[in-house]
């Protein structure tokens, strides 16, 4: 019984879902959704069905995609939408950030699993810039993300108010866990918790958009032994305080079969074991692979 994770599955790309319908069964062991499983609801019940017969349990952490309100699937803002995505996974079994964290039993454990949803602030920028100037400051290199247009934080001011709301929330929880169960943590958010992992060798001020300096000591804090992530699309394995940091992203059709030819993976091979820990490292995140978040 192994736990595996993925994330940035962005299976509104037709390649992308195709893959996930190939991928091999693993029946008797634990999935981890990291984020950007899907841009709409109704892609996200599809992915949930088709890998609800794969694996015996699955657990899912929204990204910035899933809280996206695009045009053609706007009824639904911010918290709400949230809520909407919580009810689906629900439908099909699946642990949300809003359940009680499950304690893993299988190889490599015990261990207690904290599913996060946490946000971004703005905060990942130089300490020179103001964060209120952050996001002009990215844009003086033609950084932008979509998440200024498509991302509403509602009923919150602003996304920065609802990622303070959300680690506050996090916080008073795992608190209270470690001191039930005092067991080493896999923390599972899809924003990177430092800022010296939210970095793109290509685009390097998106940082803006990756993830809050309130998260920066958690790994210390609340006990991880592994921290699993996703939003860079950059798949690799950092060590940091002893603490193994697992970025697991798939990403859009071009980058992972760029991956493939440049690794020789195939398609299970996307899949990231987290527990037991697995003999291997996933590489080193300069090697080579790039993304291209917009």
């Amino acid at each position: 019984m192994k736990l595996h994770a993925i994330s940035d599955l962005h299976v509104g790309f037709k390649e992308n879902l195709i893959a996930l319908t190939e991928l091999p069964q693993h029946l008797d062991d634990w999935l981890i959704l990291c984020g950007d499983t899907a841009d709409t609801p109704d892609q996200l019940d599809i992915a949930l069905q088709i890998l609800g017969k794969k694996f015996a349990q699955l657990i899912w952490v929204p990204g910035n995609h899933e809280l996206w309100s695009l045009p053609r699937d706007s009824s639904l803002h911010g918290a709400h939408r949230y809520e909407h995505l919580v009810d689906i996974c629900h439908r099909h079994g699946t642990i949300t950030p809003e359940d009680p964290y499950p304690i893993w039993q299988g190889e490599g454990g015990p261990h207690l699993l904290a599913p996060l949803f946490l946000l971004y602030d703005y905060s990942f920028r130089p300490n020179e810039i103001p964060v209120e100037k952050a996001v002009e400051w990215a844009a003086e290199s033609d950084v932008v993300c979509s998440d200024e247009v498509l991302l509403k934080p509602d009923p919150f001011t602003h996304v920065g108010e609802w990622c303070e709301a959300r680690c506050l929330e996090s916080e008073k929880r795992l608190d209270a866990a470690l001191v039930e169960t005092p067991l080493p943590t896999v923390l599972i958010a899809h924003f990177p918790l430092k800022q010296e992992l939210a970095i793109l060798p290509q685009i390097p001020r998106f940082m803006v958009w990756c993830g809050t300096r309130i998260t920066e000591d958690w790994h210390q804090r609340f006990r991880a032994s592994v921290v699993v992530s996703g939003h860079l699309h950059i798949p690799c394995t950092r060590y940091i305080d002893d603490v193994r940091f697992e970025e697991v992203s798939l990403g859009y059709p071009r980058q992972w079969r760029m991956r493939e030819e440049r690794r020789g993976w195939v398609l299970g091979d996307h899949l990231r074991q987290i527990l037991p820990r697995p003999e291997s490292d996933a590489g080193d995140p300069l090697s080579g692979w790039t993304s291209e978040k917009t």
